[in-house]
């Protein structure tokens, strides 16, 4: 199947996958071809995809949307981060901007969903041993 990662500044991945592994708000994902025709939305988190011949590919995404049709797997993330690119500062950063703007927030779903993707930030953190 077709997958494709754009972020506003670049396209970070555009190829054919055998599977894409998302973290869905609505729980993790396991794409693979022929699956339901959907839409939707990221946690920030890692997208990983197998390519054609077998190989592994990840980037760190901060949140945005995914169209999944049978053949096709469209990410247009908020922002998109190769491995080589991703730094304990960066996620740092990232972890900083959500709690920041935690704190504005008055209602307890948006506190919650929040808090969630502070956790995912730190779980990223400790897998790739920052």
């Amino acid at each position: 199947m077709h997958f494709e990662l754009i972020s506003p500044e670049r396209v970070v991945f555009a190829g054919e996958v055998r599977a894409v592994m998302l973290p869905a708000t609505e729980g993790d994902m396991t794409i693979m071809p022929g699956h339901e025709s959907v839409m939707v939305m990221l946690n920030p988190g890692v997208v990983a995809v197998t390519d054609s011949q077998g190989h592994g590919r990840s980037a760190f995404v901060r949140g945005g949307f995914v169209e999944i049709t049978g053949s096709r797997v469209s990410v247009l993330a908020e922002q998109a981060l190769p491995p080589e690119e991703l730094t304990r500062e960066r996620l740092d950063e990232e972890i900083v901007r959500l709690e920041t703007m935690r704190e504005a927030m008055r209602d307890d779903r948006s506190r919650w969903e929040a808090d969630f993707a502070i956790g995912r930030l730190e779980q990223v953190k400790t897998t790739l041993s920052f």
